[in-house]
């Protein structure tokens, strides 16, 4: 076993990780992400969106974890991640808004390794080859 043919899959659960958690907030918690989205000042539309987000976080989330098709789900999770960055932390004057604006940032730098290089070692892709 060498660090390449671990990195892979440790990175994955890593990664996921964040996106399975904001998952089972938005399940939890629909109705205070709605009031947080509103206040935000997405006025219209807010359940739909949220409900789109919800897949595109169940999706990704668990095709990046179990390295299924992970390169579309890297995607899938970018395309949550972009605008979510740009609605909800793009107040980088506030220095805990700039921190979650980087941070968002170097996640998306992650899912597009994935995009690039593929799930890796120890990944359902690898094994259904």
């Amino acid at each position: 076993m060498t660090l390449q043919t671990c990195a892979a899959p440790i990175g994955r659960v890593m990664l996921s990780a964040i996106f399975l958690m904001a998952l089972l907030n938005k399940l939890t918690n629909f109705d205070g992400v709605i009031g947080y989205m509103q206040f935000m000042g997405m006025t219209f539309a807010t359940s739909l969106f949220l409900v789109g987000a919800i897949v595109l976080l169940a999706l990704g989330g668990f095709s990046v974890l179990l390295g299924y098709k992970a390169k579309i789900g890297a995607t899938l999770l970018l395309i949550f991640l972009v605008p979510a960055t740009l609605i909800f932390h793009s107040n980088v004057s506030d220095q805990i808004q700039g921190l979650m604006f980087l941070k968002n940032v170097a996640i998306m730098g992650g899912l597009l390794l994935i995009i690039a290089h593929g799930s890796g070692a120890y990944s359902l892709d690898n094994r259904l080859k």
